[in-house]
């Protein structure tokens, strides 16, 4: 997936379905919300709480995208090239961590 490409294809979408974006303070109770659907499914699906019937039904993928979405609404709204960010990112995590996880012994011993 271009991360730029769903940013214009979101954009596309609130102009042609949503009317406006939502103010960022809105977009980030939003956020907290979806994650938190993410959360429980994870919760219940794969911790140790029991699922509920209401629940077994839930897409964690759906779910996920609704993250997604959300958080590509923010970027957008506030001029972040995500794409850009992101490859940034990457990149400096690939130069920090390149040793550290490999040297992680509670990691090691999981294999």
């Amino acid at each position: 997936m271009n991360i730029k490409n769903a940013q214009q294809q979101v954009d596309t979408w609130i102009q042609e379905h949503g009317v406006r974006y939502f103010n960022e303070l809105t977009n980030m109770a939003q956020l907290t919300e979806e994650v938190g659907e993410v959360a429980r499914i994870i919760a219940r699906r794969y911790g140790e709480q029991s699922e509920k019937e209401s629940d077994k039904n839930k897409d964690l993928g759906e779910e996920l995208a609704d993250v997604l979405f959300v958080v590509l609404c923010l970027a957008n709204q506030t001029g972040i090239n995500l794409q850009v960010a992101f490859d940034k990112k990457l990149d400096y995590k690939a130069k920090r961590d390149h040793d550290r996880h490999h040297n992680n012994e509670k990691l090691i011993q999981g294999t």
